[in-house]
């Protein structure tokens, strides 16, 4: 039998030992890496220095709920083995199901004492008396904290059982904070598994994840054209990926090994725009103090991706329209072409024809780019594709980061009830910024809830609400377009109405701060008397 290891008989001495066991196992609850350990550590503190001799924590199954020995110091393996009771079985039965103290003064006068987990004959031959205090929490029983100690000792019971209750508290706090820990962890792990689960049925090395019927429709029509060098014309939504296409057009083509190069046709001003895109001769204009490759030369023997494309001014287009059917580009100021092996995937969220019937894209170029259209359904059509993007972006932002938070049910469901006007790309920003703002591990659905509605009224003084999906006619088309003079009162209300702020001005219209900037500075300089 274990000693207490202490002298008793005064009893200044141990109420000093008393606080000295509370100390070491308050400090052990933040200390200890597992429970195992912790809570390991507390009863050999029972044991070694109070005389709770045999000391064992019983914790109830998932499946039968009967208790069993789950942690213990002083058994041997054998007896935490056999220390197994049936719901309402034997005394710590009865005090798991009463959430009552028991203490048994003589375990041989105890019919209700089974002798399951520790022999009579391994015990002293003094009389024994045994303990049992419940684990409770929230006034509900969740375990039962039970040891031995010898009858004949000057030490009272009463002093035992206030120190045993205190330590119950500690043990039911190791407790719940493990299993918050193991839940915590359990719902990584199967956010990591699903997300696996779900990458394993994509293609390997396309980086384009979604399951829905059209998406995967539009993943098949860009893999089977992507070995040729047909002219692809990418339409869609703003934010419905696709560069990404693009950028898997490329790969999964004999171009592969060649640059992939991507410009956007409506975020570049019109004078800059020809130099970017055919490069330009030294002496060429006024600071042309070099020679400049274009980038449809520099993408020779590759992919140059023209984003946006319905924005680009017809003279442009012309010239575009001559490196299709030449295969040849000239630089500006230059009067040689420059042969170009080069593949050209467009994209915009205009309807070209509708464009085309306007009179603000050409015909021929039309039919040239408009080889093979593949549309990119938006997100709101993309059903069951949120939430295998959202554990995708909230993985790689919690990485990103060092975070580990997760998203609750009801967050998820916020977010699958959205309707995403800004698709894929509104989506990663969002779970973006509820990373870096999260209050706590888990994400509720009221503060996905408060993140979307700042997300539908960006310059509202009112209480925010839940954002409404906005209509397609609604989200169809973006305010990229050329300087026009109309245009200026909306440009006006806009930022009177951000009261002077043009980033939040332009965010209302859709644009981009600096596009914002260039069309007020147009309009500004029509206005301004020539010399």
């Amino acid at each position: 039998m274990l000693s207490s290891g202490l002298n008793v008989g005064d009893a200044g001495r141990g109420e000093d030992v008393d606080l000295i066991v509370l100390r070491e196992a308050a400090q052990l609850i933040s200390r200890a890496d597992t429970p195992e350990l912790a809570i390991g550590s507390i009863l050999r503190l029972l044991s070694q220095m109070l005389g709770l001799n045999r000391a064992r924590v019983l914790l109830p199954g998932i499946q039968d709920h009967g208790l069993s020995i789950r942690y213990a110091y002083g058994l041997t393996n054998e007896e935490r083995a056999r220390g197994r009771y049936r719901p309402g079985e034997g005394i710590v039965g009865r005090v798991m199901d009463s959430g009552q103290i028991a203490v048994v003064q003589d375990i041989d006068e105890e019919p209700l004492f089974l002798f399951r987990a520790v022999g009579r004959r391994t015990l002293p031959d003094e009389i024994v008396s045994y303990v049992a205090v419940p684990l409770m929490d929230g006034g509900v029983p969740m375990g039962v904290l039970a040891a031995h100690r010898l009858r004949q000792r000057p030490r009272k019971f009463d002093r035992d059982l206030a120190t045993l209750r205190t330590v119950a508290v500690f043990i039911v706090q190791i407790l719940k904070c493990h299993t918050l820990l193991e839940e915590r962890t359990a719902s990584l792990r199967d956010e990591n598994r699903q997300l696996k689960d779900a990458l394993s049925h994509c293609r390997p090395g396309h980086g384009i994840l979604g399951e829905s019927a059209p998406l995967r429709e539009a993943l098949s029509n860009a893999l089977k054209v992507a070995a040729t060098d047909v002219t692809v014309l990418l339409t869609g939504e703003s934010g419905t990926g696709k560069e990404r296409f693009a950028e898997l057009l490329h790969n999964q083509s004999p171009r592969q090994d060649g640059p992939f190069l991507a410009i956007n046709c409506a975020a570049i001003p019109e004078q800059l725009l020809e130099s970017e895109l055919f490069g330009h001769e030294k002496g060429a204009f006024t600071g042309a103090n070099t020679q400049k490759k274009g980038k449809i030369e520099l993408a020779d023997s590759g992919t140059l991706f023209l984003d946006e494309i319905g924005d680009m001014n017809p003279d442009l287009q012309s010239k575009l329209l001559r490196v299709l059917e030449k295969r040849a580009v000239q630089r500006v100021g230059g009067s040689r072409d420059i042969p170009v092996s080069v593949r050209i995937i467009a994209a915009t969220h205009k309807n070209l024809q509708r464009a085309v019937e306007a009179g603000h894209f050409r015909l021929d170029l039309y039919y040239r780019l408009n080889v093979l259209p593949i549309h990119l359904p938006p997100l709101r059509e993309r059903h069951g594709d949120v939430r295998l993007l959202t554990r995708h972006f909230l993985y790689r932002t919690n990485r990103e980061y060092q975070r580990d938070v997760v998203l609750s049910a009801e967050a998820m469901e916020q977010l699958e009830r959205y309707g995403w006007p800004g698709n894929i790309r509104q989506l990663e920003n969002i779970l973006r910024r509820a990373v870096l703002m999260a209050q706590d591990h888990i994400l509720a659905g009221t503060d996905v809830e408060r993140i979307l509605a700042q997300e539908s009224s960006p310059v509202s003084d009112a209480p925010p609400t839940i954002a409404t999906p906005a209509p397609l006619a609604a989200v169809s088309e973006r305010p990229y377009r050329r300087v026009r003079e109309q245009d200026r009162a909306m440009l006006e209300d806009a930022l009177r109405r951000a009261a002077g702020n043009k980033s939040r001005a332009a965010r209302t219209l859709g644009m981009t701060p600096r596009q914002f900037r260039y069309h007020l500075q147009k309009l500004d300089d029509q206005d301004a008397p020539s010399n």
